[in-house]
Parts: structure tokens; sequence; C-alpha cells
């Protein structure tokens, strides 16, 4: 067996997996970077692949939830815009505050998170709709949603769909799934934003990368559909596991050294 295709027996599948997982409730990269990283490639190439592929994956997804009328415009646009700044501006953080500080702070606030959905039952399972929102109200929450969120994203990155999609829900009074279109779209901002600024470099593995992206999008696919078929009980399920191997991702990457 070449050792190419040892490669993509082992990323493809949980390149698959992190594309379902994303399209529900963010957070995919939390398993498809590692998978890159176990099959044997550098840092900066499995990074830089990493975000091409999960880039055209989100965008699948982020069509997905559109043409199922789960996407509110206003709200993505304006966290589009503002996660696309946030990330440039969370890249240029990263070097003054140590990353086992970061990384400490979310320990801390990842169980908060989760115990806060425990105790709030009714989280996400029915929304505002558009018209109940003032639009400047909705205009400067969903920039400062993106510009804080992507501000993490640039900083750390994994987790940034599921905290968006929390994000839209308590401030914006959107449903979950509505709330995951939303941050879908937003997400996309700040992948492809990143990608571009990889590709120039030369940091893709491109022949990794195509058979690669057709798993991610198909995982995409049927994720968005899980989501949009289930409502937002499956949207809210999927992220106890996300914030789970979250926090687990975290504390071992912070005592592993």
């Amino acid at each position: 067996m070449s050792e190419f295709l040892k490669t993509c027996l082992i990323v493809c599948p949980l390149v698959f997996l992190a594309g379902f997982v994303d399209s529900v409730a963010g957070g995919g990269g939390i398993i498809s970077l590692p998978a890159y990283l176990m099959a044997g490639l550098p840092a900066h190439l499995a990074a830089g692949t990493n975000k091409l592929v999960n880039g055209c994956g989100t965008f699948t997804a982020t069509v997905k939830y559109f043409r199922n009328g789960k996407v509110r415009l206003r709200s993505a646009v304006c966290a589009a815009i503002g996660a696309f700044a946030g990330s440039a501006i969370g890249a240029q953080l990263a070097s003054m505050i140590s990353e086992a500080a970061l990384k400490t702070i979310m320990l801390v606030a990842l169980p908060c998170v989760a115990v806060f959905l425990v105790l709030k039952k009714d989280f996400g399972q029915s929304g505002a709709s558009e018209a109940e929102i003032p639009s400047t109200r909705e205009i400067v929450i969903s920039l400062l949603i993106g510009l804080l969120i992507g501000c993490y994203d640039g900083m750390i990155g994994p987790g940034t769909g599921t905290f968006m999609i929390i994000c839209f829900t308590g401030f914006l009074s959107m449903d979950l799934l509505t709330a995951s279109g939303c941050a879908k779209a937003a997400n996309l901002a700040s992948n492809v934003a990143a990608a571009i600024v990889w590709i120039i470099h030369g940091y893709v593995y491109w022949k990794l990368a195509l058979p690669a992206l057709c798993c991610n999008i198909l995982g995409n696919v049927l994720g968005a559909q899980y989501a949009i078929k289930g409502g937002s009980k499956k949207v809210r399920g999927m992220m106890f596991i996300v914030l789970g191997l979250l926090f687990a991702k975290m504390l071992y990457e912070l005592f592993a050294k």
C-alpha cells in the first residue's frame, strides 16, 4: 500500500466526520486538524490544507441552510464582516498573550457553558422572528459577535462555530437551527480569509486536499440535512459533544507539555 493511500485512509474518514459535526454544531476543526497531523503532515501544511478543505465544506453547508430558510441574512452578513476583521486582530493578539493563559481561561469557561445548557433546557428551542428585533440592534450585535468570536478564531480557533451559535441564540433570540446557519455563514468568511493566506504561502497539500475536500463536503451536506430534519434538539445534543471534545483537547494540550 502506497504512503499516500495510507494518508488518505487516515484523513478522509475523520474529515468526513469533522464536516458532519461542524455543519450541525460547529467545532469540526477539533477532529480534522489532528487528523492531518496524525497522518504525518507538517504543522503548517496541515493547517493550510485544513482551512482550504473546511472552507469548501462550510460553503456547502451554508448554501444548504440558506436554501432551507435557516439563515437570517442581515445577521449572517454583519457577523461575517466582523469575523473577517476579528480574525486578523486575533492573530495579532496571539503573539502578545500566552497560549497557556488563553487555554486556562477556556478550561474555566467551557464547563460553565455546558452547565448553562443543561440548566436552560429550553435554550434555542424557539426563536424570535426577524421582525421582532430592531434592525440597528441586530446589526450591532451581529458585528460584535463576528468581531469577538472571530478574534478568538484568530487566537485559538477550535469551537468557533459553536460559540457563534450560542451567541446568536443568547443575544438575538434565534432558535439553534437558524443560529447554526448564521454561524456557518460567518465562519465561512474567516475560513476563506485564512485559506487565501495559506495558499499564497504554499501551505496546501493539493494532492490530499482534493479527496479530503470531497469527504468534507459530503459530511457537511449530510450533517446540515440531519440538523434541518432533526431541528434544534439535534443541534443542542451535538453541541454537548463538541464542548466535551474541546474541553478534553485543551486540557490535554495544557498538561501534556
